[in-house]
């Protein structure tokens, strides 16, 4: 087992820790279980608490453009009151709840390019130190999966996906970000819209299901946005009718040619920038520029016998995904 030092304001010689989830993908409003393995360092540490950090990449658009940055968005104390001997070894087990609006990572074991991790807070003496990013896996609901499912039979292609900072207003929104999966129109939709943009909302008693058209432009008329939302609870998992309504969803936002002045009151608000900073992190832009999230323009939905899957086409997509996922954590750890 290798331990993470933690050198900062606990000094070297002080206690060391390492956070090992339990193995396999986790659910949105579902049990993130594991253990907190310490050692003890050269001395006798009072350990005040251990406290979990979930932290996510959110991209935050602003003038002139788009940064990115991370948001601390839950915490949970799972430990803490007691003295750990000079090289003693204790393993603290955890389980805790997600929020349910917790951003899906993959889909049928295939990255999705949304960067999700746990950080470990140790308070020894009244000095607090964090531990490294370990990468949290999340996978759909099965009423998310559902919908993902029959827009892979109805023709659609998956582009990205990407957490995008702000509130979806008229919403339900918890958390301070919302999930973004950008989608290829099915062929009987191509030449009305460019792309579709869904939002999952979910929550105890069900959830909602923001959709968003980017309406092509006439030769005389830009393109405008339209809006619409949807209301499912968790027990319609399993109804077999799934194509026929998420495909009357979309009929019914396509089918909107009239023009949209405005996304009315359930549009994006636009207070990027602005209200209380989440996460010690604090700042975002700390790149410096734009990364979009999700696999880009090589990954398409695939339809098989399974349902919807995500199919990489062009080579080295995947392993880009995978690149970009760890370059976000080591240059967290940098931090």
């Amino acid at each position: 087992m290798v331990f993470k030092k933690l050198l900062g304001s606990l000094g070297v010689g002080g206690p060391t820790v390492d956070t090992v989830l339990d193995p396999g993908p986790a659910l949105p409003g579902g049990t993130l279980s594991g253990q907190v393995h310490l050692r003890g360092g050269k001395a006798d540490f009072d350990i005040d608490h251990i406290t979990l950090e979930l932290v996510a990449r959110v991209e935050a658009e602003h003038e002139p453009g788009e940064s990115e940055g991370a948001v601390v968005f839950d915490r949970f104390t799972v430990g803490g009151g007691f003295r750990l001997r000079e090289s003693e070894s204790r393993s603290v087990p955890f389980s805790v709840t997600l929020p349910w609006e917790t951003p899906v990572t993959e889909l049928y074991g295939q990255p999705l390019g949304i960067v999700l991790g746990v950080r470990t807070e140790l308070a020894v003496a009244g000095a607090k130190d964090k531990g490294d990013l370990d990468p949290l896996a999340v996978r759909p609901l099965p009423v998310q999966e559902a919908v993902l499912e029959a827009l892979g039979q109805l023709g659609f292609g998956f582009r990205s996906a990407d957490l995008e900072l702000g509130r979806i207003g008229g919403s339900g929104q918890q958390l301070p970000f919302y999930q973004e999966i950008e989608l290829i129109p099915a062929p009987q939709y191509a030449d009305q819209v460019r792309e579709f943009e869904l939002t999952f909302l979910s929550g105890l008693g069900g959830m909602e299901v923001v959709l968003e058209a980017d309406k092509r432009g006439g030769f005389l008329s830009a393109g405008h946005d339209a809006l619409a939302r949807f209301t499912v609870s968790h027990d319609e998992a399993d109804r077999p009718d799934w194509n026929t309504v998420v495909d009357g969803w979309f009929r019914q936002l396509a089918e909107r040619r009239a023009s949209y002045a405005a996304p009315g009151p359930y549009g994006h608000e636009a207070a990027y920038g602005h209200g209380p900073s989440y996460g010690h992190e604090g700042a975002y832009g700390h790149d410096g520029g734009h990364h979009r999230s999700g696999p880009g323009m090589g990954t398409a939905v695939a339809v098989g016998a399974a349902g919807l899957a995500v199919g990489v086409v062009g080579g080295m997509v995947a392993a880009e995904v995978v690149d970009e996922v760890g370059d976000f954590f080591e240059g967290d750890e940098e931090d």
